[in-house]
């Protein structure tokens, strides 16, 4: 046997038992002729001691290098110098048996928590990093996240289908990855950006309740929480209404933060609007972990005084709380934050409300004092805080870019705790939204969502205006899932596939297969998915979804560990029937 124990499950009860552990050496000290190395494996670290009195077997233990693959068999002995930082460090192994099972070359980077590598040496080595405890721990996180959730679904009556990574393109919303087919010529397959149209067919088929933890592809712009692929815990389930969802969800979310972090959400999470989001927040995720609403100030700022503010399609502003100290070079620099192109703001007015009941702001010479009580009464500000304001020509632009000043303060004020958990359901999205690129109407989730039954007479005089039967899952400001009931009539499909801009012909094309099957009896139907990555990043209080998944893509959609994407052979071109266009790549770069 390899071993009889882990490196992680030894205690003083076991002291004076033989056992044999394997692992990799995490270091090795040499002190008074001993030697002592600490073994890790994926369960833990365990002292190794070899003594002076065996000096053949002390001197192998001084050839070790870090990363060593090694065995060692002894007996457990109680330590006199106790360690307790580990759950092991009230014994140590004296070691009568050394096996070197693989020799290592020296790491390119610590394998602590603390490392000494970089992101782009991390990911290189990726294989190294996950040794280190803290990678660990994020996909043993994941692993007991997806058991609890599979249990939780099945005990629902839900039944796991897989579908399948090959499908027809479908080029609405994200860019889709496609796949040359040898065997049908200048054909494409492409790899599914959700789920969707397969599971409302599952639906067709009389699986009333179906899941899947599905590998998701979107050729899209990389950040923080978004990779090339990804992982969807996607369900769908018929006979069902709005509140059916969101209560069976929203109960699995409570089960998953309770066994996760012990955490208990409220019996029943708020619902927003998501007129109400983008009126007091500037976003369809607000983080609810701290305040700071916006207060529209078009009444109170508009007076024939300041141009910039005249001229405005929306004028509005964020209070925070005890930051009237606040000093010039502060204020400065959030000036220059909201004029970083991430943000595109055009400048920053602000107001200090001192606590000697002075006031100070960038706007003095445009507004009297008596205007700026006005402005601090329509803030609800008190003395000590300053107020904040962004103005422009576009309100729902401006409101996204105060969405950003909010959470830039939020975030320098340690208000976004990443141990509080704050959740609700975003509701009432806009069915359509309008595409500068496409200069059309674009489906704001998917050409399939229920119009808001209430709304459905404006679909053909006023789309803008119609609501979708949609919902979001947010927490501290991540959309972490989401979800709507889908049109199973097939008329009502039709005239959303008009307004989106499809002719009959096109739409058959593309989406034959759904329309030809709603004609044998589609039940009324419904669905959600979380996002599984975000959902762990989340639990585990990360900055990135990368860190929760084992080879992730770096922000430019490349695996550096594999070199992927790369160039294959000019004889697989030739046999997929593709040229490449070295000359148009060129000029591209």
């Amino acid at each position: 046997m390899y071993r009889t124990k882990t490196c992680g499950e030894l205690r003083i009860a076991d002291v004076g038992t033989q056992v044999t552990l394997a692992g990799w050496v995490q270091r090795v000290r040499r002190m008074g002729g001993m030697t002592f190395v600490d073994l890790r494996d994926r369960y833990g670290i365990t002292q190794l001691v070899f003594e002076s009195t065996n000096a053949e077997l002390c001197e192998r233990a001084n050839h070790l290098g870090r990363e060593f693959c090694i065995q060692a068999t002894g007996n457990v002995s109680e330590r006199e110098s106790k360690n307790d930082k580990l759950p092991t460090g009230d014994i140590e192994i004296i070691v009568s048996a050394l096996n070197v099972l693989s020799e290592s070359v020296t790491p390119p980077f610590t394998i602590e928590d603390n490392t000494d590598g970089g992101d782009d040496l991390r990911m290189k080595y990726r294989y190294l990093d996950l040794r280190r405890p803290s990678v660990r721990s994020n996909l043993e996180l994941r692993h007991k996240m997806t058991i609890l959730i599979r249990n939780f679904l099945d005990s629902k009556n839900f039944i796991e289908v897989e579908t399948p990574i090959l499908i027809g393109s479908t080029p609405e919303g994200a860019r889709d990855f496609v796949v040359p087919s040898r065997m049908n010529p200048g054909q494409f397959y492409a790899r599914p950006q959700s789920p969707q149209t397969l599971k409302q067919l599952l639906m067709v088929s009389g699986f009333d309740r179906y899941f899947q933890i599905a590998m998701c592809f979107r050729d899209e712009d990389l950040r923080a929480d978004r990779q090339p692929e990804f992982t969807q815990i996607d369900c769908e389930m018929s006979f069902v209404e709005q509140d059916d969802v969101i209560d069976l969800f929203e109960d699995m979310a409570r089960h998953l933060f309770k066994e996760i972090r012990n955490v208990e959400l409220p019996a029943k999470l708020q619902q927003m609007t998501w007129a109400n989001a983008m009126r007091l927040y500037g976003s369809d995720k607000p983080d609810l972990r701290f305040g700071m609403t916006f207060v529209e100030l078009m009444d109170v700022m508009k007076k024939g005084k300041f141009s910039v503010f005249d001229d405005a399609a929306y004028i509005g502003g964020i209070c925070v709380p005890g930051c009237a100290e606040y000093t010039r070079k502060q204020l400065d620099q959030l000036t220059e934050f909201v004029k970083r192109p991430q943000v595109g703001a055009k400048g920053l007015v602000y107001v200090k409300y001192n606590n000697d009941g002075t006031i100070k702001s960038s706007v003095d010479k445009f507004y009297t004092p008596e205007d700026l009580l006005e402005l601090k009464q329509q803030m609800g500000a008190n003395d000590g805080d300053l107020v904040l304001i962004l103005s422009g020509d576009n309100a729902n632009k401006t409101r996204t870019q105060l969405c950003s000043l909010r959470l830039e303060m939020g975030e320098r004020l340690g208000l976004r705790d990443k141990n509080r958990f704050e959740c609700l359901w975003i509701v009432d999205f806009p069915l359509f939204e309008w595409s500068d690129e496409e200069q059309r109407l674009m489906a704001t989730h998917h050409p399939f969502t229920m119009p808001n039954p209430d709304d459905i007479p404006l679909l053909e005089s006023h789309p803008e205006q119609v609501r979708a039967k949609a919902y979001d899952f947010v927490c501290n400001g991540i959309e972490v899932g989401g979800g709507s009931l889908r049109i199973h009539d097939g008329q009502l499909q039709e005239k959303m596939f008009g307004i989106l801009g499809f002719t009959p012909e096109r739409a058959m094309a593309q989406f034959g297969f759904l329309i030809n099957a709603f004609k044998y009896g589609a039940p009324p139907h419904a669905g959600l998915a979380f996002g599984l990555d975000r959902f762990v990043s989340i639990m585990a209080g990360l900055d990135s979804i990368r860190d929760c998944i084992a080879f992730p893509k770096n922000n430019s959609g490349r695996d550096v560990m594999l070199d992927a994407p790369s160039e294959i052979d000019q004889s697989q071109l030739d046999e997929l029937f593709l040229q490449v266009d070295k000359s148009r790549i060129q000029a591209e770069k």
